[in-house]
């Protein structure tokens, strides 16, 4: 019965929005040959971009689905075929169609198995965090996931983002579930772990904590370039995965080459093994880069000819009757990060005043907690010499990307000639041999040979030219009008309860 209805409900789910005027309450309302719908199975809420989703009970009898109503198979690949119909998307790009069918077919084995797998966020136990650990020492066992996860990876601007978040924005509103930038997902698991000082694991109490909040993990560009988050990988997933949580994750390297080279590797080794075990690894080999199809050299990126002062001008135009000055905003576990100016919503930096300073990702989300856009001075072209300084530029932009923040920048070059000195190994290897050592030290002085870094400047080159481009300007200026509507909207709403109270 439950697999000859599940149809019925997912066409509801991503249908309802196009269902006639009160369709969907009378539905509620129905007795069909006895079988009525639970009241308290009737949710509906409101999904990512405003799509309704309406949720039935799973207790009808089988006679329900003889109901001669017309429903479509809804999921990633549906939703896909609309927007290609709609002129969203482009069409004929064989590889992004080979990767929708795994998509869909992870999406199928969820929803068949959605009860097994405690995806339903109001049917869990309730047990959660430290009181989950503590019943998990008195009866300890193991509960992994009938479903196995997703594991997408590609070359930059291949649209794994885009296919991460069409499979995330179909799935029901009542999930577990969580879609979240790897960046960030580990900012979380260190300030939990903070959190837990004095546990002895506190790895497994965080994992409780996240595997009750969201079964269903959606990480978006995982990469493992610090020591201290490869050896905490291989135990908190251990705990997750054997809690039952279920894995999708976007990257731009394949699992085997995770953390290449890095600071005592052979300790991150079983992680990969789990990661294969417990996702489907699948590639994108798509030569496309779609960020490089906007209209770029729109924006705000200058080649820096004495332009500082055409930057500040700009960042003053932006501000308006404002007046920049210097702030302090607050970033993860108590820090606090200096900005030399700052003024409606934007803030202005030296390169190296925040990127030669031993800053990291969670001071980059604090910067975009508190400011949409980023005038930033004086970005170098990257080398051996700087090297620390180009991880930390690669992660700022990561941030402001996933934030679609804002960047005004003054550059000694092309996003392409700032990150020509970063090569990768094998990109070293294939260097063809000089004839004269002094043009071979001229053309190798400060060459850098960094594999991580060397793969990450492709994406960050990228997500630059896309930055530069009216598409994403335009998605920066819708999200900068709805947060500061919210915003006015908290604070009348904070007026009127103050008035009543």
């Amino acid at each position: 019965m439950r697999r000859a209805f599940g149809p019925i409900r997912s066409a509801f789910r991503y249908h309802g929005d196009r269902m006639p005027n009160g369709v969907a309450k009378r539905w509620s309302l129905l007795n069909i040959n006895n079988a009525t719908f639970e009241k308290s199975s009737y949710k509906a809420s409101i999904c990512k971009y405003g799509h309704p989703c309406y949720m039935f009970s799973r207790t009808m009898s089988s006679d329900a689905a003889q109901l001669n109503y017309k429903v479509e198979r809804a999921g990633p690949l549906v939703e896909y075929e609309r927007r290609i119909g709609a002129g969203d998307l482009e069409d004929g790009d064989n590889s992004q169609i080979g990767t929708l069918r795994e998509i869909q077919r992870l999406y199928d084995e969820l929803v068949e198995s959605a009860d097994a797998c405690r995806l339903d966020r109001y049917s869990d136990s309730g047990k959660s965090g430290r009181r989950r650990w503590l019943w998990s020492r008195l009866m300890p066992q193991s509960s992994v996931s009938p479903v196995k996860g997703l594991y997408l990876y590609g070359g930059v601007g291949t649209g794994k983002t885009m296919l991460m978040d069409l499979f995330y924005d179909q799935l029901p509103c009542d999930w577990r579930k969580k879609r979240i930038h790897f960046h960030d997902f580990m900012l979380n698991v260190h300030t939990r772990l903070q959190r837990h000082k004095g546990v002895s694991d506190p790895l497994e109490v965080v994992a409780s904590e996240i595997s009750d909040e969201s079964i269903l993990l959606c990480l978006d560009e995982f990469m493992v370039n610090d020591v201290a988050d490869a050896l905490i990988l291989n135990r908190l997933f251990g705990h997750l995965f054997s809690n039952g949580a279920i894995l999708v994750a976007t990257s731009n390297r394949a699992p085997d080459n995770l953390y290449e080279r890095g600071l005592q590797r052979d300790l991150f080794l079983p992680f990969i093994a789990a990661l294969k075990e417990r996702c489907a690894i699948h590639e994108i080999g798509s030569s496309i880069d779609y960020r490089k199809r906007t209209s770029a050299e729109e924006g705000f990126y200058f080649i820096k000819n004495d332009s500082s002062d055409f930057l500040m001008q700009k960042f003053k135009d932006l501000v308006g009757e404002h007046t920049p000055r210097p702030q302090e905003v607050e970033v993860v576990m108590g820090r606090k990060l200096q900005v030399p100016l700052g003024a409606n919503g934007c803030a202005y930096f030296p390169f190296e005043e925040l990127c030669d300073k031993p800053l990291g990702a969670a001071d980059y989300f604090g910067l975009c907690k508190n400011f949409h856009t980023l005038a930033l001075d004086g970005v170098p072209v990257f080398g051996l010499h700087n090297r620390t300084a180009a991880y930390r530029f690669v992660t700022l932009v990561d941030v402001m990307y996933e934030n679609k923040a804002r960047l005004m920048c003054t550059a000694e070059g092309t996003s392409f000639e700032l990150f020509e000195r970063i090569v990768t190994i094998s990109d070293a290897q294939s260097r063809a041999p000089r004839t004269s050592s002094r043009s071979r030290k001229n053309d190798d002085y400060d060459l850098c040979v960094d594999n991580e870094l060397g793969f990450a400047k492709d994406r960050t080159i990228s997500r630059l030219t896309e930055m530069n481009s009216s598409e994403y300007l335009e998605q920066h200026a819708e999200m900068t009008v709805e947060k500061q509507q919210r915003q006015t909207q908290r604070v009348e709403d904070d007026h009127d309860h103050v008035v009543q109270a």
